[in-house]
């Protein structure tokens, strides 16, 4: 079993950037194919970047702004986010899955990004 802690939210104005980081506890987390969702008020979470062990995945809404990454040594996977909008904002959630499977089955708390002026 996984844990997830995200830390990193906020608030930041239009435009502005923000990293978020996601430190997961537990061992073989190399192999584990890692993901930032998000979901905001009243909308379905959605995938929004994924990370494997050597490719990336983004949303179309995000691509050329955001940029997702790890750390294996750390046990820390980042999304660092610039060019912000509002419609970024949202609760983001750290996600892992097997490599084997579709199905995200450890989530993190959650952090708060806000994209206001």
């Amino acid at each position: 079993q996984v844990q997830l802690v995200e830390s990193g939210g906020g608030l930041v104005q239009p435009g502005g950037s923000l990293r978020l980081s996601c430190a997961a506890s537990g061992s073989r987390f190399n192999i584990y194919v890692m993901g930032w969702h998000r979901q905001a008020p009243g909308q379905q979470r959605e995938l929004v970047a994924s990370i494997g062990s050597s490719s990336t995945s983004y949303l179309n809404s995000v691509k050329g702004r955001f940029i997702i990454s790890r750390d294996n040594a750390k046990n820390t996977v980042f999304l660092q986010m610039n060019s912000l909008k509002p419609e970024d904002t949202a609760v983001y959630y750290c996600a892992s899955r097997s490599p084997f499977s579709s199905v995200w089955g450890n989530w993190g708390q959650g952090t708060q990004v806000t994209v206001s002026s």
